[in-house]
């Protein structure tokens, strides 16, 4: 249900406004309306203006700011982890850390900054280590002399070895050795022995060849390959341990500074939010005005709580709703225990105009009866249940998933109550194993009555819907689009009694009069909803056929439970019968779950919601810490 909302004002002398705003967000029932339209009146608007921050308090505002700036800096550098809270009172130590966040962010800074240096260097080593480790198993083979040079490189294309080979050939004469090998990765690594006189004409055609040699860093000097590959595992073993050194560094500051910084950032958040809600009051030379709205229940209780800080000083004054006020007003939605869980269906609609109805209720109503009819198995309905009760008390904190495990118990409770009248137990087992016979009807069978039981719920349903538009319509003042769902609904009746008579339900004299209240109220149809009124007329008449799907869907389970029966009776054998049986319910239930929701939630969202329904309502937000 839509809370009914106050319009109110709030005065007092402008030094008491920082208090007052203080005990506001503490209690957390008001939201303040920064726009001054329908609070301020013209003639006033030349005495009341803007709050505007004194020197001090702007002053303090860059300081807090500039400080929050500081502490995100130092938190950049160190490592998000789970710590205590700290003790301390924050609004006391303020300049503490005001004075130490510099020095902190700096150790920090560079601490962090070597180990980027260090893991930029282990990356580099694990490369070198991927191929070095690669070339060790070509080396193995030469022997390393004085005259020989070694030439390490990276071949990108398998193809590009014979080209290599033939211009290698054409520089060295003949005299080189090319041996190739893949690496770990699956790069393809070679290793070129040629003469030293001639090693850097190779390089050179290398680079003219765009094949490209390994570089090794000036650490690793004139070091033969074997000693490069012992001096790299040795430094990856000294980069390791000094990245473990710093990340245990880091890892110590954060718990012993984390807290205070942590702690002392959120109090200037709040300080800071403070700041800029005063922005959203006004004042004249003495006083301070808030204005905004909060639920009409809660006003005594902000009396009394303003009274007991401040006395007369602050004044609480509940201002009459306008009209124009209506679009404006915040919402808040509350609702009995029961409807409460289906708000996770109504949420996933805009916020209802303060003028109109909360949905929550109605989907509460007749959701779960949607939901039993189409599903319309005892035996499904008993499994559901067990899972719901199993779901609610195994994510008992998580409130999404307990209240879908609530709507799911209660929308399976329906399902048992239609099962019975069904005579329905996994399909049609009383029927063929205890010649039980249906209590109200079998929908295996009577297509026809279930079409017409599921039209007779759609036209209850759309009158319904139709009969509330109209009043919200009336009570919002527009006469015209309230005329039009009345006469709506008229016309409905008056196509329901011609088909009736028609087909012998009612009398056949009827016909002639409803026709001539048909044709006498065509015109005033089209007065009241204009030239497209009767595309919208017959868009309530699509609506009500919609409903069939009720039977639809649901015969499409019944019929699947049936042959899941017939299947496992066909079988010839007790064990596999019950198994190919059990594997199409379960099937079954899963589809019994998801089709009967979703187009239960469709009849309401499409069909019955856009009759009476009104959005554009805004979130209810309230000043809070």
């Amino acid at each position: 249900m839509i809370v009914k909302m106050s319009k109110v004002e709030i005065v007092g002398p402008k030094g008491l406004l920082q208090e007052a705003l203080v005990r506001l967000r503490e209690l957390g029932i008001f939201q303040i309306e920064p726009a001054s339209v329908g609070f301020i009146e013209k003639e006033d608007e030349e005495n009341i203006r803007s709050f505007s921050l004194d020197q001090k308090t702007a002053l303090e505002r860059v300081y807090l700011e500039g400080l929050r700036v500081k502490i995100d800096e130092l938190f950049s550098f160190v490592p998000a982890i789970a710590v205590r809270e700290s003790y301390i009172e924050p609004a006391t130590i303020v300049d503490t850390i005001a004075n130490t966040v510099e020095r902190h962010t700096a150790q920090a800074r560079e601490l962090a900054e070597q180990g980027d240096v260090l893991q930029k260097e282990r990356a580099d080593l694990e490369r070198y280590t991927v191929f070095l480790g690669t070339l060790s198993t070509l080396l193995t083979s030469m022997k390393e002399t004085p005259d020989l040079d070694f030439i390490g490189l990276t071949i990108q294309e398998p193809e590009m070895v014979p080209k290599l080979r033939e211009a290698l050939s054409r520089i060295t004469d003949w005299k080189y050795e090319l041996q190739t090998d893949t690496a770990a990765d699956g790069s393809l690594v070679g290793l070129i022995t040629v003469e030293k006189t001639i090693a850097d004409r190779v390089k050179k055609t290398l680079s003219d060849e765009h094949v490209p040699e390994l570089t090794f860093p000036a650490s690793f000097g004139s070091l033969t390959f074997p000693e490069k590959l012992s001096y790299v595992k040795e430094r990856m073993v000294q980069v390791s341990s000094e990245i473990e050194r710093i990340r245990e560094d880091l890892l110590k500051f954060a718990r012993r500074w984390t807290p205070l910084y942590r702690s002392v950032r959120s109090w200037i958040d709040d300080r800071l939010a403070l700041l800029k809600t005063a922005a959203s009051a006004y004042e004249t030379r003495m006083c301070f005005f808030i204005n905004g709205w909060m639920p009409t229940r809660d006003l005594e209780r902000l009396r009394k709580s303003l009274d007991a800080g401040f006395g007369p000083k602050v004044v609480v004054e509940e201002r009459e709703m306008r009209e124009e006020d209506l679009e404006r007003v915040p919402i808040v939605l509350k609702n009995p225990p029961y409807f409460r869980p289906f708000e996770i269906l109504t949420s996933l609609l805009p916020l209802p105009a303060y003028t109109s109805y909360d949905p929550t209720p109605f989907i509460g109503i007749f959701f779960p009866i949607f939901f039993g009819i189409i599903l319309g198995d005892a035996g499904y309905g008993l499994v559901l249940v067990l899972l719901a009760l199993y779901l609610r008390k195994r994510f008992r904190k998580n409130v999404a998933v307990h209240s879908g495990a609530t709507i799911l118990f209660i929308a399976s409770l329906y399902s048992i109550f239609f099962g019975v009248m069904f005579g329905e137990f996994f399909g049609d087992i009383p029927e063929r194993f205890f010649h039980l016979q249906p209590i109200c009807i079998e929908r295996r069978t009577a297509i026809v009555p279930m079409l017409l039981f599921a039209l007779a719920i759609g036209i209850a349903h759309i009158i319904l819907g139709l009969i509330l538009g109209a009043v919200n319509a009336f009570q919002r003042h527009v006469k015209r689009e309230g005329l039009f769902k009345v006469l709506s609904i008229i016309l409905i009746i008056c196509i329901i009694a011609i088909l009736a008579s028609l087909t012998g339900k009612a009398p056949l004299v009827l016909t002639r009069p409803v026709i001539i209240l048909i044709l006498f109220l065509t015109p005033f149809l089209f007065f009241a909803g204009g030239v497209l009124a009767p595309l919208e007329f017959l868009k309530s008449i699509g609506n009500i056929i919609s409903y069939v799907r009720i039977t639809a869907i649901g015969l499409t389970s019944v019929l699947l439970a049936f042959t899941a029966n017939e299947l496992g009776g066909l079988s010839g054998n007790i064990v596999m019968g019950v198994v190919v049986a059990g594997l199409i319910h379960i099937l079954n239930i899963v589809l019994g779950v998801f089709s009967p929701t979703i187009h239960s939630l469709r009849l309401h969202y499409v069909e019955f919601f856009s009759k009476f329904i009104e959005h554009g309502g805004r979130k209810f937000e309230p000043l809070h810490k």
